[in-house]
């Protein structure tokens, strides 16, 4: 079998990669460029040039061939103009969904077509076949899993994937990496945007829309009692750096006309009911177990939330929490489980 194996540098992936080679499976592996010069630079030392030294050193190391593909021109197109848009308009993004499903198992597959049996990367994850449908199943280390951010691949993705440590929690991983003595077996996890490194989601926002400075309102009386850098830079619920005295001080809403940041000491109030809100276009992913209750997280981590799943129209759902999340907020991934399985996902159109 002929794996292609996406490297970006971390742990993760070169572990992957060093277990498909004892495998004995015809692997190459790929380094997606997917930066663009003029984003970066600003942060001195390019995060980029680090991870690529790290994926050609394990590739060297191990004996791999190494493609370097780049696909600037579809990140910015896919990813960056997505960002920018849902968040100039006051929602909250998640490029690293959006990312897996049109760049690393979207325009990469159409890339190596059917020159590759699989394409294997280094996330939480695990892929079952069975007869008519393939199923996405959890990771058993429940703080790495990351189904939430695959809860928008096809069908036709799933059949091509694997994850070679899906099955593994990260205290193995990092074993193993001791044990087949990889380059970077100690470097840190990255918590960067998707190949981007140590690019910061807020730094990313900086580049690309800059600073314009904005009241900051208490939501109940209408006074102003700070200031802020733009409204792109908050979301709902958001409770650090807000840099207010008399706290704690929540975000409940933004003004994206007036660049007003709305803010309240009282968000958590028992008749603030946050327990339900509207979803549409999800994606649905075939699982084995048919009739088990739901699941969903809003966020990636390890909690979720029992759910009941309404549909109201053909492309809308009204999911209803057994528990107030204070966090909910239109443009963010609802990902929805049963049991182990992520049974799919959709954007939150309305809270």
């Amino acid at each position: 079998m002929k794996i292609a194996m996406l490297l970006s540098g971390g742990v993760d992936s070169s572990v992957s990669l060093a277990l498909l080679k004892e495998q004995a499976f015809d692997v190459t592996a790929f380094y997606l460029k997917i930066w663009l010069e003029d984003e970066l630079s600003f942060l001195g030392d390019c995060p980029w040039q680090e991870d690529l030294r790290y994926v050609q050193a394990v590739c060297e190391q191990l004996r791999v061939p190494l493609e370097i593909v780049s696909f600037q021109d579809e990140y910015n197109k896919l990813i960056v103009s997505y960002v920018i848009g849902e968040t100039k308009a006051g929602r909250t993004p998640n490029p690293d969904v959006l990312c897996n499903k049109q760049i690393k198992f979207g325009a990469f597959l159409d890339y190596i077509g059917s020159s590759f049996d699989k394409v294997a990367s280094g996330h939480y994850a695990q892929v079952e076949k069975y007869d008519t449908f393939y199923a996405l199943k959890s990771a058993p280390d429940q703080i790495k899993d990351q189904t939430y951010f695959l809860s928008q691949l096809s069908q036709q993705q799933l059949a091509k994937v694997m994850f070679p440590i899906g099955a593994f929690d990260k205290q193995m991983v990092r074993v193993l990496a001791e044990k087949y003595d990889l380059p970077n077996k100690n470097r840190p996890d990255s918590q960067g945007i998707c190949f981007l490194g140590k690019l910061k989601f807020k730094e990313f926002l900086a580049h690309h829309l800059g600073k314009n400075p904005g009241d900051i309102k208490e939501f109940e009386t209408e006074k102003t009692i700070g200031k802020q850098d733009g409204f792109w830079f908050h979301t709902i619920g958001q409770r650090q750096g807000l840099k207010l005295s008399g706290g704690p001080w929540f975000v409940v809403s933004k003004d994206t006309e007036k660049n007003i940041v709305y803010v309240s000491r009282t968000y958590y109030e028992k008749d603030k009911k946050r327990n339900s809100f509207l979803v549409s276009n999800i994606n649905w992913i075939p699982a084995p177990q048919k009739n088990e209750g739901y699941f969903v997280k809003m966020r990636h981590g390890s909690h979720r939330y029992v759910c009941m799943v309404m549909q109201i129209n053909e492309e809308t759902y009204k999911i209803t929490l057994d528990a107030d999340d204070q966090g909910i907020a239109t443009g963010q991934f609802a990902v929805f489980y049963q049991g182990e399985y992520c049974v799919g996902g959709g954007v939150i159109c309305c809270e």
